[in-house]
């Protein structure tokens, strides 16, 4: 009797005691269990002066230098140290010492900055760190999982772990354009996982423990005086991973380009003189010979319609077009064009600046 008993009671034991634990552990507790020892506490000290002034006997008094403390999020992306995170994390920083998961601290060094992707690189000093697996953010589905993992509130600091918040992705390739500050924020992720001030430079994470994005900001509205609830934007990785390469090697990005081009737009004269039958584009007056222009098969007299199917009727908007959508050296852009009564479209690949 007591023999059957026991065999029950290990089989109940079985089914039940290692059941539960098995029914807790889904998708996303394996993710945040992968990815969660490379999110990174990034915290910064800014040595800000001031003047005192007296106004009833009007002295000066000795400029006075005080550390501002913020913190921010960050992930490591290599074994050898180096982490990503937001520009607008470290920015204008005198120090910067990241946090890992456990507590271990580090001074880190800022490899390169860009502002204009709100994105920046720092290195560690040490091997075999804990890294994360970067993922493809060209491969994303509306309504899958995502996680993001950060430090929101410096809440990493109270248990050296990063917090985690889990949503779904809203929407893909949302595009706010140049920003006031100079910023441009392109092809983002909007996700309803909850992103909290200290969040900025952690990183969103798929169900398969992938990082596919850099958590960057919240929807405030137009005069960002607006809460949002639940409309979060993250950098998408494939991009970051490009930016980064390049803040590793030279620790800038370089945006100077050339198309060998000049345009001029179509006015009526122009469209009396080379029978075009309307006044709308810019016409191709010269290709320097070797250019982005004379590779991509323009000829002087085409008539470029659109870039990238956005309409160009000044020289200017095609500036305008690569610069909002953050175009590159290497980047490609498709012309459409009219050329002697016929419709064609032309690659042309923006090649670097010849300018010293």
């Amino acid at each position: 009797m007591n023999k059957r008993f026991k065999i029950i009671f290990i089989t109940m034991s079985f089914l039940f005691g290692d059941g539960i634990t098995a029914s807790r552990e889904t998708a996303i507790t394996r993710a945040i269990e992968k990815v969660g020892p490379s999110v990174a506490s990034i915290n910064v000290e800014q040595h800000i002066s001031s003047v005192s002034f007296d106004p009833f006997f009007g002295f000066m008094y000795p400029r006075e230098i005080y550390p501002m403390k913020s913190s921010g999020s960050g992930v490591v992306i290599s074994p050898d140290g180096y982490v990503m995170t937001n520009h607008h994390v470290i920015e204008n920083a005198d120090k910067v010492t990241v946090t890992l998961s456990g507590g271990d601290e580090y001074e880190a060094e800022i490899i390169g900055s860009d502002p204009t992707s709100d994105l920046a690189l720092l290195k560690l000093n040490g091997d075999n760190f804990p890294y994360a697996e970067l993922g493809n953010s060209d491969d994303l589905l509306i309504g899958e999982w995502v996680i993001a993992l950060g430090n929101p509130f410096q809440l990493f600091s109270i248990s050296n772990k990063p917090t985690a918040s889990v949503g779904i992705i809203s929407a893909t390739h949302m595009d706010f354009g140049r920003q006031k500050s100079g910023k441009i924020f392109q092809d983002m992720i909007q996700t309803d996982a909850a992103i909290n001030p200290g969040n900025s430079g952690g990183p969103l994470v798929n169900a398969l423990g992938e990082v596919i994005g850099i958590n960057t900001f919240i929807f405030t509205g137009s005069d960002y005086a607006q809460g949002s609830v639940g409309i979060g934007f993250a950098l998408p990785i494939n991009s970051t991973k490009r930016i980064a390469k390049e803040l590793r090697v030279t620790g800038h990005v370089d945006r100077g380009y050339s198309t060998g081009l000049i345009v001029q737009p179509v006015t009526q004269s122009f469209a009396r003189y080379l029978d075009i039958p309307f006044t709308k584009g810019v016409i191709v007056v010269e290709i320097t010979s070797g250019s982005a222009g004379d590779r991509s098969g323009l000829e002087v007299g085409d008539v470029i319609l659109t870039v990238n199917g956005e309409p160009v009727n000044r020289p200017n908007e095609i500036r305008t077009i690569i610069s909002e959508n953050d175009l590159r050296p290497g980047d490609k852009l498709s012309l459409k064009i009219f050329r002697e009564g016929s419709y064609k479209t032309l690659k042309m690949k923006l090649e670097k600046s010849r300018r010293k």
